[in-house]
């Protein structure tokens, strides 16, 4: 369970870093820089749709192959975006100071009544996130709300060349069966606790603040650009008129 160190911690590591603009581009330092101490998962509701969508048309093709289990073409992904049930469903993402979601994980609760005490988990990270766990922490949030919402079984559907969807799965205690080009993952998970519920509420807390900031870095960061931008085109403006 998280506990004040931790948390101030983090909210310190993470301070320092909004105070570096960011940078063009994709942030290949970011990618870089070892995991923070928290990540900021945060929920995400339906004012989000479009960066979702954002962030899984920005898959390449390999990529959408295994996140969907078939080559996934813009309009299919549009289609699976807007029927996102943000009622029923869990959806979960970590976003960068530039406010790009850089990972998701989607936590499709049995549209079946008499199944409702299963639920199912899908994630993607983009290229230039990988390698710093962000799979298996959303996996770990997905897995502690789906506790605390009282599902007792997760599983992973994915291809059987997704060594790295697999990996989080195995490493998770999921027992995992075989057929071919595919692969079922099924985790059984205990029931809830105070500390699980409590986990929950501090991490949603933590990244409804980290989100916030990011907006507020953001916007200063922007602006700061744009009064340079002004002064420059004044300086410039001065030099041409002078004699």
């Amino acid at each position: 369970m998280l506990d004040a160190t931790h948390l101030i911690k983090a909210s310190l590591e993470g301070g320092r870093d909004f105070l570096r603009p960011p940078q063009d581009g994709t942030e290949q330092g970011e990618a870089k820089r070892s995991s923070p101490l928290l990540v900021p998962i945060r929920s995400l509701g339906v004012n989000h749709r479009a960066r979702i969508a954002e962030h899984l048309l920005s898959l390449e093709a390999h990529d959408r192959y295994l996140r969907f289990g078939y080559a996934a073409q813009d309009e299919q992904i549009h289609r699976y975006v807007d029927s996102l049930d943000f009622e029923r469903d869990e959806i979960f993402g970590i976003y960068n100071r530039k406010l790009q979601l850089i990972a998701m994980a989607h936590l499709a609760h049995a549209a079946d009544k008499s199944h409702g005490s299963c639920a199912e988990f899908g994630v993607s990270v983009l290229p230039t996130a990988r390698g710093r766990g962000y799979g298996a922490r959303l996996f770990e949030r997905a897995a502690m709300h789906a506790t605390n919402d009282g599902i007792n079984l997760l599983f992973i559907h994915a291809l059987s060349e997704n060594a790295a969807m697999l990996k989080i799965a195995r490493n998770a205690g999921a027992r995992i069966e075989r057929d071919g080009s595919e692969s079922e993952a099924f985790l059984q998970l205990p029931r809830a606790t105070f500390d699980s519920q409590v986990t929950e509420m501090l991490e949603e807390q933590f990244a409804q603040t980290d989100y916030r900031i990011k907006v507020q870095a953001k916007q200063f960061w922007s602006f700061l650009a744009e009064v340079q931008q002004i002064r420059r085109s004044a300086i410039d403006a001065q030099s041409r008129s002078s004699p």
